[in-house]
């Protein structure tokens, strides 16, 4: 029985990047789902095979010990086809393919070189050059790339993106939770007291419209409940935080908030 070659179960070349290996990973565990496949059990062995090949492959050490024994070269294929989307300047669709493939290929810093260059062309649009899927990639990749930069206002929008398209058809699936973490972890940590507080509200309304779950739904309802307590507008304060409150009562601190609310509001009344 001959042995199996984990590139071509992940059915990449064996030059590929690290990012090459997580987008096939997820492009191959969506078509080998037991959900997609009849013969569950075939889909298990496959299933098995691919994460062992992933395991093996994203694993830097591992990878180098497995092309060593089974003789791949990990020179990558001689292609210029960077060099030829660099030299079509004014092209805002060789632009917005030059970020994905620098994103894929591991030259991070050109990927957001050449995004943070065209942005203030009107003609640059991620979404209107590249496919859905690859944009959708693309931006999760860039998202990542500007929140180790500290750029999270961009990387928070760039992921809201995702969540939006990912809600009108399913592409991303399972890993769906890695963006949703994400954003979470932005919304939460890494944006409170570096962006402005007007962009931050804007950002919790939008997760809000977007309702990805219950309990992240809360969450973002009581954040924003707390800058309109801050901003005076109680009211307001109080519908959302009784909407927090609906959607997870155990939701730290939210009924606390909700009756000082509900008091002050009625002193108001009175």
């Amino acid at each position: 029985m001959n042995e199996v070659n984990y590139y071509d179960v992940l059915q990449v070349d064996t030059g590929c990047s690290d990012a090459e290996i997580k987008k096939a990973f997820r492009k191959r565990a969506k078509q080998l789902h037991p959900d997609v496949i009849a013969d569950q059990a075939d889909s298990y062995d496959r299933m098995h095979e691919l994460l062992q090949a992933y395991e093996t492959l994203s694993n830097p050490e591992r990878r180098s010990v497995y092309d060593k024994t089974h003789s791949f070269s990990s020179e990558k294929y001689s292609f210029h086809f960077r060099d030829f989307l660099k030299s079509e300047v004014g092209n805002p669709e060789s632009w917005s393919k030059l970020v994905f493939y620098d994103l894929l290929n591991g030259h991070i810093e050109e990927a957001i070189e050449t995004y943070n260059r065209s942005i203030y062309d009107p003609r640059f649009q991620l979404s209107s050059w590249l496919d859905r899927e690859d944009f959708m990639d693309c931006a999760f990749l860039l998202a990542e790339a500007l929140e180790e930069r500290g750029d999270y206002y961009r990387a928070f929008t760039l992921l809201l993106n995702t969540v939006v398209l990912e809600q009108k058809q399913a592409y991303f699936r399972h890993f769906f939770v890695e963006v949703t973490e994400r954003l979470r972890r932005l919304i939460s940590i890494k944006m409170p007291g570096v962006v402005s507080q007007d962009a931050y509200l804007k950002s919790l309304e939008q997760l809000i419209q977007l309702d990805v779950n219950p309990k992240d739904t809360a969450f973002y309802y009581k954040k924003a409940a707390e800058i309109y307590c801050e901003r005076g507008n109680d009211s307001q304060a109080f519908t959302y935080v009784r909407k927090a409150f609906s959607l997870d009562p155990k939701l730290g601190g939210t009924k606390k908030l909700l009756d000082r609310l509900e008091a002050g509001l009625e002193v108001v009344k009175n």
